[in-house]
């Protein structure tokens, strides 16, 4: 079939599938790193902003492999993961009635190659047969001379189109520029920003869209894809507007309606930085291993350079999905501020529920070795996830856990006796106070928290002693230390058998000082 007639149909089919008429956004990630803040925040806003049309909003993932020298399968998995963890899909891939993969650009590279040859047919872009010896020969002088130039020379354009059309037919090693419209000036309309323009003198000089080994650039690749998957809104990176007029002259040529835009505003360190290592985790790997939970991690991610409703910090995928608005976005650059992150994480981890928790939980304190060897049989099991009400209020991340419940489960080591004594106290009247509280102890085993405070209450009053004090010691019996999970709770788990064990090690273990 006629390289003219090819480009006609396909082009007719191309109109036909954008004619939807629905909101279709994307997310379009280079596999060639671990997904982090600033990549999850993009697809994340997509994600939301589809959602947020109601049943004719769609996302959509596609994998940008076209960089194959930095390419690797682990990135694939990683991304893949980490849309599982977060908890939130993409709607449809290329096997239709199939399960909903991505797009994948390395299995479209004959695609690319007939669109960049349509726009030679076209005359909106030409051969090119010059060397890469060449090419670097050229950037050299110009740099040599200091001429402010750069890029491409358009040595190849004025080639006579059957003269450059027969070359390649011959096999003669080619490259397909585009053609930029030279003198003019490019226009579009960002979202957030505003209307942008850019001389077209200052887009890179008639860019490489195919390359000689038949891969396509970037930009080829992403227009193309962008036009056939029916994306009706571009959301983005700021980093990305300078590539933007590149993209509005090739939908131009291609003589196809382009996409709105909107370039998110970068994610920044406290410092006014760029977000990166040195701030601490980037990578949804690394929050994922430190213990952040993923409803605090969407949640905070969500509000990076957005706002919802006033006076509501917590919100439900649902909800964001149903809030969403693009109108919303701030101009400013977000600050990623990791104490807050941790907030939400504590609030998350409120809102468990005990056997919630304990699931959340129970990997680092098998790894910790709480429980010895073996794992915990049954009774341990019931007692940990009783224990959740212990510590729930107490965390910031479920590895926190296991420290400070590994009392429940083993003896812990006497700590140095002078722990045990209130303040101005010494050994025999920390002795004395550990004797009255000890006759207590079975009995507050077996009460609620109200019951057993108001219990040792009264019993401090008639022994003429504080409160404060008769606890203290108590507390250092039962758990090990000072600052513990609270101690009612903790005498309930134990039960009255080994609670009364603890006190009297301690007693005797004060005793043997005097």
């Amino acid at each position: 079939m006629p390289a003219r007639v090819l480009w006609d149909i396909v082009h007719i089919m191309d109109s036909t599938e954008k004619a939807a008429g629905n909101v279709r956004a994307r997310y379009a990630p280079s596999p060639t790193g671990l997904q982090h803040i600033g990549g999850i925040r993009t697809a994340l806003f997509n994600y939301l902003f589809a959602r947020s049309q109601g049943p004719g909003g769609k996302f959509l993932l596609r994998l940008e492999d076209t960089d194959r020298t930095r390419f690797d399968e682990r990135y694939v998995k990683n991304l893949y993961e980490t849309f599982d963890w977060l908890g939130f899909r993409w709607d449809e891939g290329p096997d239709i009635g199939g399960p909903a993969g991505p797009y994948i650009q390395s299995e479209r590279f004959d695609l690319y190659k007939k669109y960049a040859l349509g726009l030679v047919e076209q005359g909106r872009a030409y051969y090119c047969f010059c060397s890469p010896q060449r090419i670097e020969e050229i950037r050299k002088q110009r740099e040599e001379a200091h001429s402010g130039e750069s890029g491409y020379d358009r040595h190849c354009r004025t080639i006579d189109s059957v003269e450059a059309g027969e070359r390649a037919a011959s096999g003669e090693s080619y490259a397909i520029r585009l053609k930029i419209p030279l003198g003019e000036t490019t226009r579009f309309h960002d979202r957030i920003l505003g209307d942008i323009e850019w001389k077209n003198d200052d887009v890179n000089p008639d860019p490489v869209l195919l390359k000689s080994d038949g891969f396509p650039t970037y930009h080829l690749a992403n227009v193309v894809d962008d036009h056939l998957m029916g994306i009706t809104h571009v959301m983005r990176a700021q980093e990305w507007i300078p590539s933007t007029p590149l993209h509005v002259i090739m939908y131009r040529s291609f003589g196809w309606e382009a996409p709105e835009f909107c370039h998110l505003p970068m994610v920044m360190g406290q410092d006014g930085k760029k977000l990166s290592k040195r701030h601490g985790a980037t990578s949804i790997d690394e929050f994922r291993k430190q213990g952040y939970l993923r409803e605090a991690l969407v949640n905070y991610i969500a509000l990076l350079g957005c706002s919802y409703e006033e006076g509501k910090d917590l919100y439900t995928l649902e909800e964001l999905a149903r809030l969403f608005r693009m109108d919303k976005l701030n101009k400013a650059p977000a600050v990623f501020d990791y104490k807050k992150l941790e907030w939400y994480n504590g609030q998350y981890i409120r809102m468990k529920s005990d056997g919630e928790l304990a699931g959340l939980i129970m990997p680092y304190a098998l790894e910790a070795g709480i429980f010895g060897k073996g794992g915990p049989d049954e009774d341990q099991k019931k007692i940990f996830t009783a224990s959740m009400a212990l510590v729930r209020e107490r965390l910031v991340f479920p590895g926190e856990a296991p420290a400070k419940l590994a009392y429940l489960f083993a003896e812990p080591p006497l700590p140095p006796l002078e722990e045990f004594f209130p303040k101005k106290a010494d050994t025999g009247a920390t002795v004395a106070l550990l004797e009255k509280a000890l006759p207590l102890v079975s009995k507050m085993a077996l009460m609620d928290d109200g019951d057993a405070e108001q219990y040792i209450k009264a019993a401090a009053e008639k022994e003429g002693v504080r409160l404060g004090d008769l606890m203290m010691p108590l507390r250092v019996a039962i758990t090990g230390a000072r600052v513990s999970p609270p101690l009612f709770g903790s005498l309930r788990l134990l039960g009255p058998d080994v609670s009364e064990k603890r006190v009297n090690r301690a007693i005797a273990a004060l005793k043997g000082a005097l």
